[in-house]
């Protein structure tokens, strides 16, 4: 599901005209193997000195969430105010605070880590499955028909002014607070 929203975001920002950002879109391979395709290329782009503002990584978006006042939680939520900034430039609130993303360091366990130990930067991921929602997480039997296509829809269309926000405001406002 991750996959289908970036290249879905990819498409979209092709075609509408440059940003006052550059953005990188870029798929990984061998998270469950030590987030081993996210560390190469976050080194990569360290060692060519790219100046890296944010990353904005997606995750297990399949299935909505129920009973939240936001469409989708961001790992590490109180490690910036990534958050709040994103929902200022969407003009509603897409993303909130789950605790189990916490309790189980999700945002440790995720591509987006390891951008946050090469650069420094908020480097989070955004994601909807909150361990009540979807019962195939890791499990040989999580198949594209137990997505919830509309849903995947709708949320890839509420993140693209948060995105454009993140890309084109004149200063760079998503800052790091405390892990």
């Amino acid at each position: 599901a991750g996959t289908v929203a970036v290249m879905e975001l990819a498409k979209h920002f092709a075609t509408r005209g440059s940003n006052k950002r550059s953005m990188l879109f870029i798929l990984f391979s061998a998270e469950e193997m030590g987030l081993s395709g996210a560390k190469h290329i976050a080194a990569r782009l360290k060692k060519e000195e790219i100046d890296l503002y944010t990353m904005i990584n997606f995750e297990m978006i399949g299935v909505p969430m129920k009973g939240k006042d936001y469409l989708a939680y961001l790992t590490g939520f109180e490690v910036s105010n990534m958050a709040d900034k994103f929902n200022e430039y969407a003009g509603e609130k897409i993303l909130g605070f789950l605790p189990q993303a916490s309790q189980y360091k999700l945002f440790q366990r995720s591509d987006n880590y390891s951008f946050y130990q090469e650069f420094n930067v908020p480097a989070q991921t955004i994601s909807t499955f909150d361990f009540t929602n979807y019962e195939y997480y890791h499990h040989v039997s999580d198949e594209l028909q137990y997505m919830d296509m509309g849903h995947m829809v709708n949320l890839i269309e509420k993140v693209i002014p948060g995105i454009m926000g993140v890309t084109n405001s004149a200063v760079r406002e998503i800052k790091m607070t405390a892990e």
